[in-house]
């Protein structure tokens, strides 16, 4: 490690230590099973709405067992207020996975944990990192942030490949948990004080505009059928959902159906039994 990486590494541990958010539920266990449920929470949502959520969550599905021998459309009602649902889905898959075929043995590296329903490199790294101390090498948005901010000020179009042997050589590789956190931490931290550090980077995306979505509109057809168990005909939606526009309604009901998010008795629409 450089000189340069010795005192990057300092500065994020102290601020760990001073300004962490030791508190966060899901730090205080090493649990693969609601690390998974954490992590998949987090992706593209903030932390205030996830540690309310993760609670609410795992009273309704405490263990891996309790999810996979769910009904599928219990689990999108639990996921409410979080958005993006085909994560419910995914982690229902991934219970089911674990359960059936794994007989509830987890992976422990980061190649395998893969394999798992949905789940990309960060997801598997992740969780090979914080539940089994496995030093993976892992990006996300504050951790990509952080490098950014203290190693490429001014540049643009920053590719990952160029960050990642940085991540590798300023690891530790005796405690990758708590040293993940520290970063990510700071890189939140840093988002607010010094702005997206982000758009520097050439795999930075803006994020599309929510009102009038395809996130909004399936929300809205979830959200609406969880408050109704003898399901609602498709005019009975629409109906519920008056401001929204009624031709994409319909492509995303038919799209949640091939999903199999969503199924049909007669001429009533209502979330997998």
């Amino acid at each position: 490690m450089t000189k340069n990486q010795r005192a990057f590494v300092e500065t994020v541990l102290k601020f760990y230590s001073d300004q962490g958010r030791h508190d966060l539920p899901w730090r205080q266990t090493t649990d693969p099973y609601k690390i998974l449920v954490s992590e998949i929470m987090l992706q593209q949502t903030q932390v205030s709405r996830v540690r309310v959520k993760y609670t609410e969550f795992l009273k309704v599905f405490p263990s891996v067992t309790v999810l996979a021998t769910a009904p599928l459309g219990t689990v999108p009602s639990a996921w409410q207020g979080l958005g993006y649902n085909r994560r419910a889905k995914m982690l229902h898959s991934c219970a089911k996975t674990l359960l059936e075929e794994l007989k509830g043995e987890w992976p422990h590296d980061t190649p395998t944990l893969r394999l798992l329903p949905g789940v990309g490199p960060y997801t598997a790294a992740s969780v090979a990192a914080f539940a089994f101390g496995v030093p993976s090498v892992l990006i996300e948005t504050n951790i990509r942030t952080v490098y950014l901010y203290h190693f490429f000020k001014n540049r643009t179009d920053v590719a990952d490949t160029e960050l990642l042997p940085l991540i590798a050589a300023t690891l530790d590789y005796d405690d990758p948990r708590s040293w993940y956190y520290a970063l990510m931490d700071y890189g939140s931290h840093l988002k607010q004080t010094s702005g997206n550090k982000n758009t520097q980077s050439k795999h930075y995306t803006k994020q599309s505009k929510f009102s009038g979505s395809a996130r909004q509109i399936r929300g809205a057809i979830i959200r609406t059928l969880s408050q109704h168990d003898v399901g609602l005909t498709l005019a009975q939606i629409k109906k519920s959902n008056p401001t929204l526009d009624s031709h994409s309604f319909t492509q995303q009901i038919d799209n949640l159906m091939a999903e199999k998010m969503l199924a049909k008795t007669t001429t009533r629409y209502h979330l997998p039994r």
